[in-house]
């Protein structure tokens, strides 16, 4: 088979294209096909060697990527006969190994997928979608919201968009560009505002003033932090939220989320709390499964539809410099 390997922490350069044995199914394994492959944010910054929720690979060369979709072709033994043939998504959780055309995966982590749901969009609802909706058991979103979306183009950001429209809540939605912008538009936002314009908070403020009567934002859905993250919470009313989860615009790599004192919030009168790792779990019932089936039922109804931006297999390192420059919408995914 064809896979990407990494033999060298550093540049995106350093993700190869080459021919590899395949991989063996074990017991209670099963061997995936894969027809799509997840790329994450976070899967730039373990190619480097950073560690996160996940740790860097302890022995290299690896295949990166833990979400992938596609046809069971083979069995480990003691594996469920009945999974042979059939489409499924899985994360692989804490073992990578998804940048192929073949992986390996425990079947107890797969989910056969409906006819109508493509592979591609469920590998961004597996990760992504189960990460949205994790985010989202930390507010009650009604018709009385007003979210503010800053990277409103992204993959999260794309579903927060719908899940708070679906909810009857106003959305601003931000993004960098009028390309994204656009799309945001396209998504449903009530307002989208280029956040690269240095008056957009002006701008936001208009809008709230304006034709929402002189009203403030009630949530902020952070996953940028830095300046952009500290202007949208600036939005913020008395008993507002700031939900973070991640700090791109601060800085992948090297930045820190954006925070407050606790003397900070009891003056503003708003609340801020990160809300990945375990205490997301905590909310889930102890078990992200739930929040991947919960994920992937909203995309086969419809409800959420996850905007998906593809690269051929072979331009895994053009996929990677696309996401760290952020020359992406959307999930990024790997098509072999």
């Amino acid at each position: 088979m064809h896979a990407v390997h990494l033999h060298a922490f550093g540049p995106a350069e350093n993700l190869t294209y080459e021919e590899v044995p395949d991989p063996v199914p074990g017991p209670g394994q099963v061997r995936v096909r894969v027809a799509a492959a997840g790329v994450h944010l976070l899967d730039t910054a373990l190619r480097q060697g950073a560690t996160g929720p996940f740790p860097a690979p302890a022995e290299l060369p690896t295949v990166p990527g833990r979400e992938v979709a596609g046809t069971v072709d083979a069995l480990g033994e003691g594996t469920d006969p009945s999974w042979l043939g059939e489409r499924v998504v899985a994360h692989l959780g804490m073992v990578p190994g998804g940048y192929a055309e073949l992986a390996v995966t425990d079947a107890s982590r797969l989910h056969a997928l409906p006819d109508h749901l493509g592979e591609a969009e469920a590998v961004a609802m597996i990760g992504t979608g189960r990460t949205t909706l994790g985010i989202l058991r930390f507010t009650e979103l009604g018709p009385e919201s007003i979210a503010i979306v800053p990277a409103a183009a992204g993959g999260i950001g794309t579903l927060l968009v719908q899940y708070a429209k679906n909810a009857g809540a106003t959305v601003v939605g931000l993004a960098g560009g009028p390309a994204k912008t656009a799309l945001v538009r396209e998504n449903g936002a009530d307002l989208a505002v280029d956040y690269l314009e240095h008056d957009w908070p002006e701008r936001v403020r208009a809008y709230l003033d304006g034709p929402l009567g002189g009203r403030t934002a009630t949530v902020v859905f952070d996953s940028v932090g830095g300046d952009t993250g500290r202007a949208a919470v600036d939005l913020l009313g008395k008993g507002g939220q700031h939900v973070v989860f991640g700090w791109s615009g601060a800085g992948l790599h090297d930045g820190e989320p954006l925070t407050f004192t606790p003397e900070e919030l009891a003056e503003r009168g708003i609340t801020s709390e990160s809300v990945l790792g375990p205490v997301m779990i905590r909310k889930a019932g102890g078990d992200v499964r739930n929040l991947e089936l919960a994920a992937l039922a909203e995309a086969a109804a419809g409800t959420l539809r996850p905007a998906v931006h593809r690269f051929p297999l072979a331009e895994a390192a053009q996929a990677h410099r696309a996401l760290e420059n952020r020359g992406t919408t959307g999930k990024v995914v790997l098509v072999p």
